[in-house]
């Protein structure tokens, strides 16, 4: 899974991203502090992995993974060259959701584009800067779209659904407003639109925002809006959260009990798979306990594939145990006695928590 992290200069995006990430991006209080895209990779907590791995007494564990990707903040104007977030829109074009980071807190000392927070306002001035950013890139694609639309029926729908589209963002839309078919929505991600991709916005509050569990006045307006767009929202303290990383693990959990909150990874993590529609099943043997993430929905030659495309191409069957049922009894031979373990065919959509062995023949 790839987020990229988008939002205002000064709502706490590096923050967030140091925190989350453990790197050492810059993060001052001036605009344009970032002037190049920051990368990094974060494993993806599972508890179920280090118990598996106990069990089979695997020599690697491996964790799912998230890439961030931060690009410096983006002012109104920024699609006509304001400001420096314009100049790496194209590296977020490509990852699965976009991480909207909200200032939903006042400090008089550290500054706002817009003078005061506004959250609000502050998410129609990216959303607006998307929205002309992705009008950019649609017109370049109608124009190559039309020189092969003559009497060509795919380039011709491809047309209608662009044309659509682009009504929608003239209008001020998000391409993910509109409804479409499984056939449009294929040809509008075919254009990696920044609006077409699913949005999680972090309400980055202060720890007073945080202490008080609902969050602020601003958090609770964020939260409003992305329910009015089917978005997912998490509440986080980025300043709290980038000083309890320097942390070692049992510090870290001690802390934010103290504030009765998950980690802003967790929740993150949580948003995110919920928005997606994620969710990871496990390999384990001697050799390595796995996790792997797929889409809700898929069935078990899909999952297979993801772990080798051979594993698909010559799919037989899948055994599979439930992860409690495998903890609880201690041992996959106790598991298979008991009749827990199934064996599964090419029809069988996998489950959250599913231990799969997949047996296949190419």
């Amino acid at each position: 899974m790839k987020l990229g992290i988008v939002g205002l200069p000064n709502v706490g995006k590096s923050t967030l991203f140091n925190s989350l990430t453990r790197a050492k991006a810059d993060a001052a209080n001036y605009p344009f502090c970032t002037i190049e895209p920051n990368m990094g990779v974060v494993a993806v907590p599972d508890e179920r992995l280090a118990r598996l791995a106990a069990l089979y007494n695997s020599e690697k564990v491996t964790p799912a993974v998230i890439e961030f990707v931060d690009i410096a903040g983006l002012v109104r104007g920024a699609s006509k060259g304001e400001g420096l977030g314009n100049r790496f829109l194209s590296h977020i074009r490509e990852v699965d959701a976009i991480v909207h980071v909200v200032r939903c807190f006042e400090d008089e000392n550290v500054v706002h584009v817009d003078t005061l927070p506004d959250p609000l306002r502050d998410i129609d001035t990216v959303n607006i800067e998307l929205i002309l950013s992705d009008l950019e890139a649609l017109e370049r694609r109608l124009a190559k779209s039309a020189k092969g639309a003559r009497g060509e029926k795919a380039p011709q729908k491809e047309q209608a659904v662009l044309a659509r589209v682009k009504e929608a963002l003239e209008a001020g839309k998000t391409a993910r407003s509109l409804t479409l078919d499984e056939d449009e929505q294929e040809i509008v991600d075919g254009v990696n639109l920044l609006t077409s991709k699913k949005i999680l916005y972090a309400a980055n509050v202060g720890e007073s925002g945080l202490a008080e569990g609902g969050g602020n006045k601003f958090a609770r307006a964020v939260r409003e809006f992305a329910e009015t767009e089917g978005s997912e929202v998490f509440m986080v303290c980025a300043k709290m959260e980038a000083e309890i990383s320097e942390f070692d693990e049992e510090d870290r959990k001690a802390l934010l009990a103290d504030y009765g909150c998950e980690s802003g990874l967790d929740k993150l993590i949580a948003a995110a798979y919920r928005l997606l529609g994620l969710i990871s099943f496990l390999t384990a043997g001697p050799k390595e306990t796995r996790a792997w993430t797929i889409v809700k929905g898929t069935k078990a030659p899909q999952a297979a594939g993801k772990i080798h495309t051979d594993f698909e191409r010559g799919f037989i069957r899948a055994e599979i145990v439930n992860y409690d049922d495998l903890t609880r009894l201690g041992s996959y031979t106790l598991a298979k006695e008991r009749g827990l373990v199934r064996l599964e065919g090419r029809d069988y959509t996998m489950r959250d928590g599913d231990v799969a062995l997949f047996r296949f023949n190419v």
